[in-house]
């Protein structure tokens, strides 16, 4: 693998938004995916990782420190912090070689650098691909949840 991977900055809010339109393309706009990303790129418990070939981004991952109790982990107590696999993208013509792998590694040494003894993440119950890669890269399936709506 030969690529360059680097924390997003400010600066890369193009990239950073056109690459999570394509991961997060169900009711986002541009712009609304753009002003999400300024407020995501300047917080300090949030991370953002672009993977480049060459000059060409090719995927992301965001991920972000979380206070709040976090299934399946035992830093629940007050005060607590735990790193947070938000997303992650790359795109198809380069997956399958190690990319996404590498973008978590990354995630998670950032989490470490910021104080944390774990990380988790999520998936959609009927989301097998996310599913397997998570088993793949070392995660442990913790609990399977459905949650329930309805309008007032």
């Amino acid at each position: 693998m030969n690529y360059t991977i680097r924390q997003a900055t400010a600066d890369d809010i193009r990239t950073v938004t056109e690459l999570g339109l394509l991961l997060y393309s169900v009711d986002n706009t541009y712009e609304s995916l753009s002003a999400e990303n300024q407020s995501h790129l300047t917080n300090p418990d949030e991370v953002t990782i672009l993977v480049f070939d060459g000059e060409i981004a090719i995927g992301m991952v965001q991920g972000s420190i979380r206070h709040d109790y976090v299934e399946g982990t035992e830093s629940g107590a007050a005060n607590s912090k735990v790193g947070y696999l938000e997303g992650i993208f790359v795109k198809p013509e380069y997956r399958l070689q190690g990319i996404a792998k590498a973008l978590v590694a990354e995630c998670e040494q950032w989490a470490k650098t910021m104080g944390c003894a774990e990380f988790a993440s999520d998936c959609k119950l009927d989301n097998e691909e996310s599913r397997h890669f998570h088993l793949e890269i070392g995660f442990a399936e913790v609990s399977r949840n459905i949650h329930f709506a309805k309008k007032l």
